[in-house]
């Protein structure tokens, strides 16, 4: 599997409420790289850990006490439409209602329990690089829109010292 330094750097949130479930996670993804990890059992906690850390993609589980994955995501999507951020929902339920449940509720990715790591890995893999792209053309976007408002101030600018030299000019006697 390629290595890709840029990704190890970014941030994953693992939201499981077996504590066994998230070390394996952290455990197997350290293995491969990645050292900016978070890890919540809580559900009730997801949320408000999910603000504070500003994941780039969040490992789900779906069937937690609480708060279940289906309530997190709903959360998560019902706020910022404008950020990509990629949802991959690992769970033990393999029914086609929670698969289409949790793609419907905007789940980026679906993964069974127990699932093939390499598998899992290569999807995590995809799924920050496309984070990473999205962030690039937000960046970019920004950086354009910038550039536009500068420029359109500026030929403001311009245009208000033309008026008021055609005005000048205007009001001088001609000799």
């Amino acid at each position: 599997m390629i290595s890709d330094p840029l990704l190890h750097r970014m941030k994953i949130l693992i939201i499981d409420d077996e504590r066994v479930n998230v070390v394996l996670l952290q455990h197997l993804l350290q293995q491969h790289g990645y050292s900016r990890l978070q890890g919540v059992t809580d559900s009730r906690a997801a949320l408000d850990t999910c603000a504070a850390f500003d994941p780039d993609l969040i490992l789900l589980d779906l069937l937690m006490p609480h708060m279940d994955g289906f309530a997190i995501l709903e959360a998560l999507r019902s706020g910022d439409a404008e950020t990509f951020l990629p949802v991959v929902v690992l769970t033990a339920d393999i029914s086609d209602e929670a698969k289409g449940r949790a793609l419907e509720a905007g789940a980026t990715d679906f993964l069974v329990k127990p699932f093939n790591q390499t598998e899992a890995l290569l999807r995590i893999r995809n799924l920050l690089e496309t984070r990473r792209l999205h962030l690039l053309l937000d960046n970019q976007r920004a950086a354009l829109e910038e550039a536009v408002r500068e420029r359109t101030a500026e030929l403001r600018a311009m245009i208000v010292e033309l008026q008021a030299s055609n005005q000048r000019q205007q009001a001088s006697p001609i000799l």
